[in-house]
């Protein structure tokens, strides 16, 4: 498990990371979203000790990851911009890593390369942002460690290969329990593949919570109502996290169990109304509105 407390760091008078608190319990998958400039990869460089926070503590396994060599070998970061040797091959990169992770398979390496379609003697300045990519997490999982942390790791892989890599995330899951945290902006490639969610938004931490209960207690009901007294009951009654007006449908984002909602409308006797799911993206523009990241403003 990985546990962060009250970690904060700054770069001169930016507040990039403000007193963050949370846990990453092993074997699942967690999601890092956030605004940009959130602090989403500022946060796995402290989880990974590549920086050193300046408050706070994060701990892997009971002990502390910065300027901790035997901890920071059961973490692999794979950063957006992966560094590589200059004139480098796949095959020099898997001499780096088996000096610093004694666990590397050299064995799996050379398999995952061929199934990938990667030259193990070739120049890795002549391969793709996509082979890059791929070459980055098969360095990742070769390297045998506990943690996984993975920033925009499917930016560039296109849907075949993304789904390739979330395959293989799963297998290493299931035979030695791997525990990828993978940041991206693209919600939808986190939603088949994330069980936990955690939210960043101005250096701090929103929420961290299981998916599906998010998705569970968190819907948009869409209602057509018969007055202005209808409307003001389920403001001041229900949870209600946002509210949009087209001529005369609402749409509502509403916190509560389906069936606490569709008692409640049933009793209200709208016009219409219906409850639909909300996507991950949908959460997260309405957990950020909420929270002064408002979408209308930007673009009215």
């Amino acid at each position: 498990m990985i546990e962060v407390t009250n970690l904060q760091k700054s770069f001169e008078d930016i507040k990039a990371i403000d007193q963050i608190t949370a846990r990453i319990e092993e074997g699942h998958v967690f999601g890092l979203i956030g605004t940009n400039g959130a602090g989403k990869s500022t946060f796995l460089r402290l989880l990974s000790g590549v920086l050193k926070a300046d408050g706070g503590q994060v701990l892997a396994d009971g002990e502390p990851v910065y300027n901790n060599p035997a901890v920071k070998a059961k973490l692999f970061y794979i950063s957006d911009e992966m560094f590589f040797f200059k004139n480098g091959a796949p095959i020099d990169m898997a001499r780096l890593y088996q000096t610093y992770y004694p666990a590397f398979d050299r064995g799996r390496y050379e398999e995952l390369l061929g199934k990938f379609g990667l030259e193990a003697g070739r120049r890795i300045d002549t391969f793709s942002k996509g082979m890059k990519k791929q070459l980055a997490v098969i360095c990742g999982i070769c390297a045998g460690t506990k943690y996984l942390l993975c920033d925009e790791t499917f930016d560039g892989l296109d849907p075949v290969m993304r789904q390739a890599v979330k395959a293989l995330f799963a297998r290493e899951m299931e035979d030695r329990g791997l525990t990828p945290i993978i940041a991206s902006h693209n919600l939808r490639e986190l939603e088949d593949i994330c069980e936990y969610v955690g939210l960043l938004h101005k250096g701090g931490i929103l929420f961290a919570r299981d998916l599906d209960d998010m998705k569970l207690n968190l819907h948009k009901v869409q209602c057509v109502v018969k007055n202005q007294a209808t409307l003001e009951h389920i403001r001041k009654n229900l949870e209600v996290v946002t509210m949009d007006q087209r001529g005369t449908l609402y749409t509502f984002t509403i916190r509560g169990t389906r069936d606490q909602l569709v008692e409640y409308m049933e009793l209200l006797n709208p016009v219409f109304y219906e409850l639909l799911p909300l996507s991950l993206e949908e959460i997260f523009i309405s957990e950020t509105e909420v929270n002064g990241y408002d979408i209308k403003a930007l673009i009215s």
